[in-house]
């Protein structure tokens, strides 16, 4: 028995936190987020579900640090956005291809988010041009989490008619729908609907 621990011991030691973190990535993408737990995350690693808390002290930590991951994926244009609406906008926009680039990224995100484990930098990336402007509380946190909860929402919903379709479960309807977002990717809905919020923002602040 100290053998196989002592093993697994000196395993946990040679990898570092980026490389289970890359792991864990690569198994959300094979099996998604139902099915990624320690104990699979372990196997793939050659390893005993034991030497993962070398790194990370519960799934949860490592769940936040996934999601960390998915919002940081796809950085904000803000080299050619010099209002805070725009601005405002391509953080939305950056922040729904982040999500998308990722088998359940949503799911992750929003998962995380509602536990109180991560995925701050959701809401940062979407609140720095709100704040850059100046634009004072509570309207700046109420516009920032309101277009956070539309992009999670959204990006949730099109992934989950995905997987329905890939399974063969979805409706004629359905499976319409993920074919046309395949098809235009442009995120329309969603940037009708940020500013939509804007819109309501920036009267808010000039009344």
């Amino acid at each position: 028995m100290s053998n196989s621990n002592d093993g697994n011991a000196a395993k946990a030691s040679r990898l570092t936190r980026a490389d289970i973190l890359a792991a864990a990535l690569q198994l959300l993408d094979e099996v998604g987020l139902p099915d990624l737990s320690m104990r699979r995350l372990a196997a793939k690693l050659d390893m005993q579900p034991s030497g993962l808390y070398w790194h990370f002290e519960n799934k949860q930590t490592l769940f936040a640090r996934i999601s960390d991951h998915i919002v940081d994926h796809i950085q904000p244009d803000r080299a050619n956005a010099t209002d805070w609406q725009t601005r405002t906008l391509n953080a939305a926009c950056a922040l729904r291809d982040s999500l998308l680039a990722f088998r359940d990224g949503a799911e992750v995100v929003s998962s995380t988010l509602a536990l109180g484990l991560g995925a701050g930098a959701a809401l940062d990336r979407i609140r720095l041009p709100l704040d850059e402007a100046g634009i004072a509380q509570p309207e700046a946190k109420v516009a920032a989490e309101s277009i956070l909860f539309l992009v999670l929402g959204q990006v949730w919903h099109l992934q989950q008619r995905m997987a329905a379709d890939s399974l063969g479960v979805a409706s004629p309807m359905a499976q319409a729908n993920v074919a046309e977002a395949h098809a235009e990717p442009k995120p329309d809905a969603l940037i009708s609907g940020v500013k939509l919020i804007l819109g309501g923002l920036e009267k808010e602040i000039r009344a």
